[in-house]
Parts: C-alpha cells; sequence; structure tokens
C-alpha cells in the first residue's frame, strides 16, 4: 500500500516517522495498513476536528497511542520533553505524529531534529517551512528570535495561511 498522501498536509520524515493532521477513523487503518505502529498526538481533544475518541479508534486499528496535548497559542518546554521522551521510548517503531494541521508537529520535529539528533538548522527546518513560517509563541518555541513579532505566515512559496 502506497502513502495516505490524501490525508491533510502529509509528510514523510523518513522510512520510519509521518506527519499529518487530523486523520479521519478511515485514514487511521490506512496508517495501519502501511506499518505504523504508533500515533502521536498533538492536538487538543477538545478542537472540532479532533475525532470523538481517537484513543479507542487507534486501539481499534491495532495500534498505540499517545496524547500530549499542546495548546496552539502556549507550546511548552515541558510539552516538548514529553514529546522527545515519546519518540525515545518508541525507538524504531513506525510511528504517525500528527495535530490538527501539522503546524505543532512540524515544528516539534524541527526542534528535535535540530536539538536533540544535531541536524543542521537549514535541513531541519524545510519540512516545517514546506507548511508555515511561525511566528509569535512558535517562533520563540523554536528559537527564531527574528519572528517573535511577526504573525505566522505560509511557506515561502504559498499564499496566506
Amino acid at each position: 500500500m502506497s502513502d495516505p498522501i490524501h490525508i491533510p498536509n502529509w509528510q514523510r520524515l523518513d522510512q520510519q516517522i509521518t506527519t499529518s493532521g487530523q486523520p479521519s477513523e478511515a485514514e487511521l487503518a490506512e496508517l495501519a495498513a502501511i506499518g505504523v505502529r504508533h500515533i502521536i498526538n498533538l492536538g487538543l481533544h477538545t478542537h472540532e476536528r479532533a475525532l470523538p475518541d481517537e484513543a479507542a479508534s487507534v486501539t481499534a486499528a491495532g495500534m498505540s497511542y499517545t496524547h500530549i496535548p499542546v495548546a496552539f497559542d502556549a507550546p511548552s518546554e515541558a510539552d516538548f520533553a514529553r514529546f522527545c521522551a515519546a519518540l525515545d521510548a518508541l525507538g524504531e517503531v513506525p510511528v504517525h505524529v500528527h495535530c490538527i494541521l501539522n503546524l505543532r508537529v512540524s515544528a516539534f520535529f524541527y526542534r528535535y531534529r535540530r536539538d536533540v539528533l544535531g541536524w543542521e538548522a537549514a535541513a531541519a527546518r524545510a519540512p516545517m517551512e514546506a507548511l508555515w513560517q511561525p511566528g509569535g509563541a512558535w517562533a520563540a518555541f523554536i528559537g527564531d528570535t527574528d519572528a517573535i513579532a511577526l504573525p505566522h505566515r505560509p511557506p515561502r512559496e504559498a499564499g496566506p495561511l
């Protein structure tokens, strides 16, 4: 089976890690079919696009689940520490990480690749910038001090968010 690229803001980061916006119930089954064994959700369960009981849906699809609710207006170092711990605990398990639009996730992976894995910043940043250029609290979260006073911006080649 091929990657379910129709899931909003789908990205394959490597053979083990995929990311996206909120998958549907049916798309969770597609993720299981391509070998995903664990789902990490950084979105809030209270969001209108969230599934009614994602943990149960993920379990029913044969995968395990971790929820790290990250407030979009206030990402924290504690959230990032939980994210890093979850990834480390999974080891080589194929994982899909999502939030509502893949904005939180892309910023978390930028930091993870840069700060934990030691990637060069531009390479670590590329998947995030394919989706957005963070401003405000997210710029602060990723250490982009020049963009803290700016609003979130679209990818360089796209129109407004």
